[in-house]
């Protein structure tokens, strides 16, 4: 696409790209924030992003509306992207070349054809953040990039981008052929769509190779049962978790309410450690209060902290 650079990764930066995952109210934003947070704290120039359709990084920071890369603390920023903002930055950077390449055999208005793109095809708003954070990257200027992602279902729809371009790419000759288009304009539609699967493929490299995950997840049975087939997916296009991180575990017992509560929790519990204990496995407790604001954060900060540094690629 317009702008993307083939065959280049990133630049070489002291730049570290953390990404949290997890189902939708599992609390990786709070993680998200306090990561920025603690290093922000430790005099690091830090950019949390989120892309949650509905982002909560500003209500976690106590902040009015939405933000987009405001400095909230010395060294932290935060920038909210939600749907609208994210389908209005691809279309400044891709929407015109992607229609001409549909408007040789479709015939639809711009305006409705960037809503049908962003909104429906899988995975291409999330590769276009993929592909933003890499940008930011190459740029240097954070130490550290922390990317709240939009819910598991709608993340991992990224990943099978690469392989439906391929397909698209293998079929495309025949499909072209027959397209009452010159044979100019069929090679233009050819090289927009090579472009794309390099971009896509360079996208997965540095998720590959340049990001550190988190998996953020609560112990309740649903939640723990999904994250099997989560793992076998992101193992499957060579992804690796560095750490998993366990919200809303009861600690303390003094009241019969805790007490039951810590009983049906053990079991996911205990299951989550015998599956996943050859990863780092951090519990944050259920705190007694919302966690909002610096000061709570910082509580979160400091049970994530022993593994903040280590779960970073060399």
């Amino acid at each position: 696409m317009t702008g993307a650079v083939p065959g280049t990764g990133p630049a070489v930066t002291n730049t570290r790209t953390h990404v949290f995952l997890g189902k939708g109210g599992v609390g990786k934003t709070t993680c998200a924030a306090a990561t920025a947070l603690h290093y922000a704290d430790a005099g690091e120039r830090s950019l949390a992003i989120s892309t949650d359709p509905t982002p909560s990084l500003s209500h976690i920071f106590e902040l009015p509306g939405r933000q987009r890369e405001r400095e909230v603390l010395d060294h932290l920023f935060i920038t909210e992207l939600g749907l609208e903002e994210v389908r209005a930055m691809w279309d400044e950077r891709f929407g015109q070349e992607v229609y001409a390449v549909f408007s040789a055999f479709v015939d639809i208005d711009y305006g409705r054809f960037v809503e049908f793109v962003t909104s429906v095809l899988p995975g291409l708003n999330e590769e276009f953040m993929v592909d933003q954070i890499r940008r930011l990257v190459r740029q240097g200027g954070y130490r550290h990039i922390v990317w709240d992602t939009a819910p598991l279902g709608q993340t991992l729809a990224l990943l099978g981008t690469p392989s439906l371009l391929a397909e698209h790419l293998r079929m495309a000759p025949r499909i072209y052929s027959h397209l009452r288009t010159s044979g100019e304009r069929r090679e233009s539609v050819m090289a927009a769509l090579k472009r794309w699967d390099e971009l896509a493929s360079e996208c997965m490299a540095f998720l590959r190779d340049d990001v550190s995950f988190s998996m953020v997840t609560i112990p309740e049975a649903l939640a723990v049962r999904q994250l099997d087939g989560v793992f076998a997916e992101l193992e499957r296009h060579g992804l690796r978790v560095d750490r998993l991180i366990v919200n809303n575990v009861v600690q303390t017992r003094d009241s019969a309410f805790l007490r039951e509560k810590a009983e049906h929790q053990e079991p996911h519990l205990h299951l989550l450690r015998e599956r996943y204990g050859q990863l780092p496995i951090i519990e944050i407790p259920l705190f007694p209060h919302e966690v909002r604001g610096s000061d709570a954060l910082r509580e979160v900060a400091l049970v994530l902290r022993p593994t903040l540094e280590g779960v970073v690629p060399a």
